[in-house]
């Protein structure tokens, strides 16, 4: 277990980064939209579980590194670090905007479960992600590698169930709404980028200080 400060400051980095409509929110919000509240909280429950998958693989893979190596786990974190700001940087620039929903055939609640868990199990950037994010609370020196990456997954996962979930309520209840404005989303991409630049230049600043 990471510290007190080091545990609030992952937490209010999880939270920054799960009220940032993100690949998957757009997903969720898609999804309530075409077919109500309900499918939108099973499309949650489904790429919470593909988040699981890579939370897992983040923990065997960083408990491995630390084994093999002390300095090549704190490679992992500054490459990490540099990431997170590769991602900031690349979301300000980008010039993407949100599209609106596509009307698509209703699906049982069980394809839609499982689609959600594709739609992030088979996302590479989500296994990026975990493997820059969660290694920057990481304190080797206060326990099992492993242990930790999976606490802090456990934690992030479960609150990106309630911040997607809300969206999920929020999108089936104001679908009609939301189908001709999907717009206001757009401007995300400034706030995500600034919470991607400034997280990865706290961890690596942070960094530095550690013995």
């Amino acid at each position: 277990m990471p510290d007190w400060p080091t545990f609030v400051l992952f937490l209010i980095a999880a939270f920054l980064l799960l009220i940032t409509p993100g690949p998957a929110v757009l997903y969720i919000v898609a999804r309530s939209i075409d077919q109500g509240r309900l499918a939108g909280i099973v499309s949650v429950l489904g790429i919470a579980v593909g988040a699981l998958v890579h939370v897992a693989a983040a923990a065997l893979g960083l408990s491995a590194l630390l084994v093999s190596s002390a300095l090549t786990f704190t490679v992992v974190k500054y490459l990490g670090a540099i990431y997170l700001i590769y991602l900031g940087i690349r979301k300000l620039l980008s010039r993407e905007e949100v599209q609106h929903s596509a009307k698509t055939a209703p699906r049982r609640l069980a394809r839609i479960f499982f689609d959600g868990i594709l739609v992030n199990l088979l996302n590479p950037k989500t296994a990026l992600f975990f493997f820059a994010f969660l290694p920057q609370f990481i304190d080797p020196g206060r326990g099992l590698v492993a242990a930790q990456v999976l606490l802090l997954g456990l934690i992030f996962v479960g609150m990106a169930i309630i911040s997607d979930g809300l969206y999920a309520l929020l999108a089936g209840t104001l679908g009609k709404w939301l189908k001709g404005n999907l717009q206001f989303l757009r401007g995300q991409r400034y706030f995500a980028g600034f919470v991607y630049i400034t997280l990865g230049i706290t961890a690596a600043l942070a960094d530095t200080g550690r013995k």
